[in-house]
């Protein structure tokens, strides 16, 4: 299965951290609106991106909940019917939940740099290392902390989970 070293940090403010980023990009920024419903899954987490009205992916993950830089292995395919595809696993599956967010894409080296806006949670740098090729798993690790030195993003910053863990925390939160 692919690999990618992941780490998810909250921020601030995208707008102080985003010439950080753009000053080490190799390519960017790219635009992408993203809306995730994911469904229940025994074995690691599965989720459809759409990306637009003829256009989604279906991705299947497994990653551990800690808040450092972890191994993500993950299996996608594409779709045109994003819709008819999230009805029929709605009812399969049921949907355990759903997240929306306005992403910016740089690319620095093997990393992919994800400035996320999303709805109900705020703002968040989300780094991806892929591992294979150029680098194995630890020089990925390495990576991926050298990159949250240069955008100065302090440890206490890192958050665990998906964003969906997040949200249902917030929501169990403000019913208290």
């Amino acid at each position: 299965m692919p690999t990618n070293i992941e780490i998810k940090a909250r921020v601030d403010s995208l707008e102080v951290l985003l010439p950080a980023v753009a000053s080490l990009a190799d390519s960017g920024p790219e635009y992408v609106m993203q809306d995730d419903t994911f469904f229940s899954c025994p074995n690691g987490r599965i989720k459809l991106r759409v990306l637009g009205e003829n256009h989604g992916a279906l991705i299947y993950y497994r990653r551990a909940d800690d808040s450092g830089p972890k191994p993500s292995y993950y299996v996608h395919s594409e779709t045109s019917d994003p819709e008819g595809l999230r009805s029929v696993l709605a009812i399969a599956y049921g949907e355990a939940g759903r997240v929306r967010k306005r992403r910016t894409v740089f690319r620095i080296g093997q990393t992919s740099v994800h400035l996320d806006q999303v709805d109900g949670l705020g703002d968040f740098v989300e780094l991806e290392v892929s591992v294979g090729g150029a680098l194995e798993s630890d020089a990925a690790v390495s990576e991926a902390l050298r990159l949250l030195v240069a955008f100065g993003i302090e440890d206490s910053a890192l958050v665990k989970g998906a964003y969906l863990d997040l949200l249902d925390a917030a929501s169990i939160t403000q019913v208290r």
